[in-house]
């Protein structure tokens, strides 16, 4: 399996059904995540803020893997039903819009989640 270190070089790799999900997915976090580093872990794209890795996305040939960590699935059920999820992942299907509003819950969830852990003295 390729090492990826950028999000450009695991981009060039993704199929290509999935280019506009992925274009989609870093507009919306981009957005919501202005501070954030654009980083590669676990061999994924991420945004990392506050010295943690708030989400992760991976392309697919017939899904988008959004990985918000587990809490964020639990916290967020009721409004998951129509997704496959497992522990700490949702899959949006490629040929369905991405829930933006949702997602922007999850993200702003996962920010208040992570901030509070970083900022504090024992965080740091």
């Amino acid at each position: 399996m390729k090492k990826y270190t950028t999000t450009s070089e695991y981009i060039k790799d993704i199929p290509p059904q999935a280019q506009a999900r992925v274009d989609d997915i870093r507009a919306i976090l981009g957005k919501l995540l202005p501070d954030a580093e654009e980083v590669i872990s676990y061999n994924m794209p991420a945004y990392k803020q506050y010295g943690k890795v708030i989400v992760y996305y991976a392309a697919y040939k017939a899904h988008l893997g959004f990985y918000p960590t587990n809490t964020p699935i639990t916290e967020f059920a009721a409004a998951l039903t129509k997704y496959k999820t497992s522990k700490g992942a949702i899959q949006f299907p490629l040929d369905k819009p991405l829930p933006k509003g949702l997602i922007k819950k999850i993200v702003q969830y996962r920010v208040a989640q992570v901030k509070p852990i970083a900022t504090s003295p024992k965080g740091r």
